[in-house]
Order: C-alpha cells, then structure tokens, then sequence
C-alpha cells in the first residue's frame, strides 16, 4: 500500500464509485478503499437476513417471507430516468455490459386524497381525471408549450425569455389551477419544494421536457427505469470499470484516516500502519466528519408485502409522489415500490418504501400519509439518517466530500452531486452528448 496515487477514494457508495470510474478512465491513479467488507456503503442493497439484523437485530426472519437471497432490498432506492443523467452516464462509461434495466410500470401524484397517473404530454392532459374540461384545455396549451420549446430557436419561445421570467410568471400565463401547478412542478419537473416557483422558468421546462422524453424511450408507464437485482449491482458495476483501467480496490480497511501535511492539504490516507500517498482525496461524509455539516435527517419506512400498491393498475414497480401542499408540509414524500419482476424479491412478494425530509423526530406518524396507501403490509421497518454537505474549499485542502444522500426516489440529483465532484477535481465535464436511441444500455430484458 506504500505507493503514491493521484486520487484515493474512501467509501463505495455508488457516488464514490462512478467518480472512481471516471477518474480510472480519465487515466488517473486510482486506489479506492472501504471500511467495510462490502460495497455500497450507505447505497448497498440487503438480503433478507441482513436488513432483519440490521431492523430487528437478529437474523431469523419468520419463514413465510421466502429465501433471505431472492431479497435485495435497497437502503438509498431510486429509479432512473431512461433519458437522464445516471443512464447517460452509464453509456458513456460501457458500464451498461455490466448491467440489465427493466422498465418501471407507473408514475402517480397524490393529489385531492386520491393517487393519480401523471399526465405527462398534451394527450395525457387531455384524459386525466385530475382537471375539469377547461382545465385541460389550458394544460393541454402549456404541455404543447413545453415540448414545442427549444432553447436555440427563438420562434418557439412565444415571446418569453424563461431565463428571467420565473415558473410562477409562466404558469400564471397559461391560467393554471394550484393543483395542476402542484403536479406539474413535483410529479414532473420533480421539484422537491416550492421554491422553484420563484427561480427561472427554463429549469423546470428543461425538466418537463426530460421527463416527457425519458418516457417517450419505452412508451410505457413511466420515465423510470430501474437495474434487474437492485442498485447494489451499480457500484459494483463502476467498480468493475476502475479496475479494468488500473485502479485498485481494498475492502474492509479499518480506521481509514486522512493526512494532511503543515500547509493543510491532504497528503495520504493511513490504515493498519501503512500510508498511502496522495494528491485529492474523495469520500462519503463519515470519513472526513470535521468536514461537513449536518443539513437536515431522512425519515424512512420499509414494508413487505403481499401485493402491489392499491389504486395503481396493479402495477409492480411505482412512484408515487405526495406534493409539500397535499400534506401540509415543506417539502415532498415519495413512495418507492418494486418486486419480484425486478428480481428484488420472491415470486408474490413487493418491497415499498415510503421517505421524506424528516420535519419531527417520529417518522411512525410522519410518514403515515405514504404508509396509508400501501395497504396491508407484511413487514414494516422504520429508520431515520442524518444529511451532511461538505462546508471544506476542496480548492485550499484538495478533499472532495460528496453530500449524503436525500429523500427523492429518482437519481437526477445525485448525479448532478457526481459530475460537480469531477468538474471540481478534473477540470473538465464528462460529455454526456451521447445518442441514447442508437444505444442498447436502457432496454427492457
């Protein structure tokens, strides 16, 4: 371990992973190490055995919930979008002959007490039960809007220039009702709370639009689509590509601590003894906690089950996402379900989760508006994780800390968190300009 490395990663969360992959491929010297003897870290996925322990502190779950290794129960569950950031990330790279995707079967919004299928274009508009008829028709005008816009033709702009007029501004144009705001801006745009409604509007259209191609890839369901076996085979997957490109990997190293030379600026990494040197580190905020402030926790439930989600189409995989206002709260709740079509549990059974920013210490009652829609549940499992940002300037000490993870169920933000990292470290943007309908990364197996 004696060597000189131009970056050590700490941790094997899926974040620490595609920046380990991407720097390998960009030529750097990588060594990536992990306190514990498995990867994933804070991401990994369990078998049924391992979350018993983990909940319930023992590891003999009751028979009639199947085989402990037909389980992979994800600990950060988020879906991708077919068109989005993570998938393009992965084409870029070739991670995907690593992987296979199955599509995800619905996207719905709670809205009035009741869950909705997301119209996502001008036809959908047209069909959904969450307007009246004029109501509609306006949405229908403002979905056209939106898939006519393009940034470098000005004649589709009508006239407005999004990158000063707010949301606000732009749907107030259109006429649009608060409920129809309500899906638009967190169902499709997935906004996590209110404040994009007073920020430039061509952020939320980009998203819209994001959306509405993600889920023209599949005609299907949803934009979403998500790994067959879980996320815990996409660290491993990135992993995989450092090592091809010469990084090196060393699980279960205990008490990994950075050193800093007399000038403040990170020089090596110690373990059992021995000192790796180094230019930059990149790590998870346990390993560098004088680094990064708590931001906020995560409530979170997870339940077993028997069935799909009511109210959905019996459809196997969803998200459903309860806007801030339905609830009367400050920010969004989502619920995550997946099943045994995406090899993530035995024939018959379904795994949902139900998550938010934790606004009160008791996430029981806090999360009983997602809870409430799931239906009878075998098992139910509750947990809450603390939030950290770094609050370093990687600029002065050359620690790059990554933010922990948050409450959505989809990817856009966490990779968004990755590529920044890079940019920082390297200089440079991955081009993700890559042609996802000539790629083959994203089909349905």
């Amino acid at each position: 371990m004696d060597e000189e490395y131009d970056v050590i990663v700490l941790g094997t969360g899926l974040k620490e992973c595609i920046l380990s992959g991407l720097l390998s491929v960009d030529g750097l010297k990588v060594l990536h190490m992990d306190r514990n003897d498995y990867y994933g870290g804070d991401s990994t996925s369990l078998n049924l055995n391992q979350l018993w322990k983990r909940f319930r502190g023992e590891d003999k779950p009751p028979a009639h919930l199947g085989a402990s290794r037909d389980y992979n129960v994800d600990m950060v569950p988020k879906f991708m979008m077919a068109n989005g950031t993570l998938v393009r990330t992965l084409i870029h790279t070739d991670v995907t002959k690593y992987l296979s995707f199955k599509a995800v079967d619905g996207s719905y919004v709670f809205s009035k007490r009741k869950i909705h299928k997301v119209p996502a274009t001008d036809m959908e508009a047209l069909k959904s039960p969450l307007m009246g008829l004029f109501e509609k028709r306006r949405a229908r005008n403002f979905f056209v809007y939106v898939q006519n816009y393009n940034e470098a033709d000005p004649v589709t702009h009508q006239g407005l220039d999004l990158t000063r007029i707010t949301t606000r501004e732009l749907i107030l144009k259109h006429g649009l009702s608060d409920y129809t705001v309500d899906f638009i801006g967190h169902a499709l745009a997935l906004h996590r709370d209110d404040r994009y409604l007073n920020e430039p509007a061509l952020d939320t259209v980009k998203r819209m639009k994001l959306y509405a191609e993600s889920l023209a890839r599949f005609q299907g369901g949803s934009p979403y689509i998500y790994p067959l076996y879980g996320l815990g085979e996409l660290p491993q997957a990135f992993a995989r590509l450092s090592a091809v490109y010469g990084g090196t990997y060393m699980l279960n190293k205990p008490e990994c601590k950075v050193e800093f030379d007399i000038e403040g600026k990170v020089c090596g990494v110690t373990s059992e003894g021995e000192t790796a040197k180094c230019k930059k580190v990149v790590c998870d905020p346990s390993y560098l906690p004088s680094k990064v402030r708590k931001i906020g926790k995560v409530a979170r439930a997870i339940a077993i089950m028997s069935h799909p989600i009511p109210n959905t189409n019996e459809s196997h995989s969803i998200q459903i996402i309860l806007p801030q206002k339905q609830l009367g709260r400050k920010s969004d709740m989502y619920v995550f379900c997946c099943s045994y079509t995406h090899n993530v549990a035995p024939k018959g059974k379904f795994i949902a989760f139900v998550s938010a920013e934790a606004e009160t210490d008791n996430p029981q009652s806090e999360l009983k508006p997602g809870i409430d829609l799931l239906g009878q549940v075998d098992e139910l499992f509750f947990d809450m994780y603390d939030r950290y940002k770094p609050v370093n300037e990687p600029s002065l000490d050359n620690c790059f800390v990554s933010m922990s993870y948050d409450a959505t169920t989809h990817f856009e933000t966490t990779v968004t968190d990755v590529l920044s990292v890079y940019t920082a470290i390297t200089g440079k943007t991955v081009d993700l300009s890559v042609d996802l309908s000539a790629a083959s990364a994203a089909e349905e197996y």
